[in-house]
């Protein structure tokens, strides 16, 4: 959409985080806090004017740990009002604690070919050399262009343009911190414009029909010496549904088998690894507690999905309603979406 100045229409969200964060003036207690909202922070860019037609929402205010999804479905439905209103592109501004997870969420969530963009900061408004109206330019210049329609949700930070099925924060401070280790990030800005170095497939598979009540999933890391004390109170304190992230290619050890397998035959089960990139192994290694053994007692294989994004996937699935094989056919329908189509004969 665009409107009389003949630039796209791009709607900007703000949901809190570093990118808000600032002193109060009058307070004693120290450190920052969200406290700008998306016109403050829009209008803090003059650039922008130049770009696209804004519209600003300020949707949240708060420290992105204390989001839900409950916000998320509530904000791809808004999103979803804009883009049946014909604008361009969104913009979601929020802390980047959770930005691989709430840009996945939206991408599972909002359907169509115009993009969603999530970006932040690293570094709040009141040090030298925040990073946050660089993040918001090429966000907004990436939402408005032609170039993103048909990406998906994108994570946009430090000039780099990350699909958010893939990335991941991986540092504590670097303005540097959004890495995509599976697959490398899809494009770069230059010079004010995108560059698309390739084009992730349409993922397939994701939920239909969210409601507002969102089952809780746990997330349970293998790590040297584990038992299965904690597996066996996954059901009993009240969880839908586990995701374990695995040693390496989807491994754990093998006196932990047992208290999985019982727990797949009642509640999904999702096997993730644990490293961050790559994707779970289904056929390499035979010893008890590999891939095999668990994939084999009825766990449900991630795939590319690291163990935060296979949370978020599995949580909207069971607040569709979805019985285990629909869990375990979606999750396989996610995965072919990034298999290569076969050659023509």
């Amino acid at each position: 959409m665009t409107v009389q100045s003949g630039l796209p229409q791009v709607t900007v969200f703000s949901l809190g985080g570093t990118i808000a964060s600032t002193n109060d003036p009058g307070g004693d207690a120290a450190g920052v806090t969200p406290r700008l909202g998306a016109r403050e922070l829009v209008d803090a860019v003059p650039q922008l004017q130049e770009v696209a037609e804004l519209e600003t929402v300020a949707f949240r205010q708060t420290a992105s740990g204390d989001l839900t999804l409950r916000d998320l479905v509530a904000l791809a439905a808004e999103i979803t009002k804009r883009f049946d209103a014909g604008v361009a592109g969104v913009v979601v501004t929020q802390g980047t604690d959770t930005i691989e997870e709430t840009s996945f969420a939206l991408d599972l969530l909002v359907r169509g070919p115009r993009p969603v963009v999530v970006t932040g900061a690293m570094r709040n408004p009141t040090l030298a050399g925040p990073d946050g109206p660089a993040n918001l330019l090429a966000a907004v210049q990436v939402a408005a262009s032609p170039q993103a329609s048909g990406l998906g949700t994108l994570v946009v930070f430090n000039d780099e343009i990350h699909a958010a099925r893939f990335v991941r924060k991986t540092h504590t401070f670097s303005p540097a911190t959004f890495r995509s280790l599976t697959a490398g990030p899809l494009g770069w800005m230059v010079e004010g414009r995108p560059r698309i170095a390739f084009r992730t497939p349409e993922l397939h598979g994701t939920p239909t029909g969210v409601g507002e009540e969102v089952p809780a999933v746990a997330l349970l890391k293998s790590a040297l010496g584990d038992d299965s004390r904690l597996v066996e109170q996954v059901e009993a304190l009240g969880y839908a549904g586990l995701v374990v992230e695995a040693f390496g290619g989807g491994h754990v050890p093998a006196h932990v088998v047992p208290a999985l397998g019982r727990l797949a035959g009642r509640l999904p089960v999702v096997l993730a690894s644990r490293t961050g990139g790559g994707e779970v192994l289904r056929e390499t290694y035979g010893f008890p507690g590999s891939e095999r053994d668990l994939l084999s007692c009825g766990l449900i294989s991630a795939g590319f999905l690291d163990g935060l994004k296979a949370r978020i996937l599995l949580s909207l699935l069971l607040a569709t309603g979805a019985d285990l094989a629909g869990v375990r056919n979606a999750f396989e329908q996610v995965n072919m979406s990034v298999s290569s189509p076969p050659s023509p004969e």
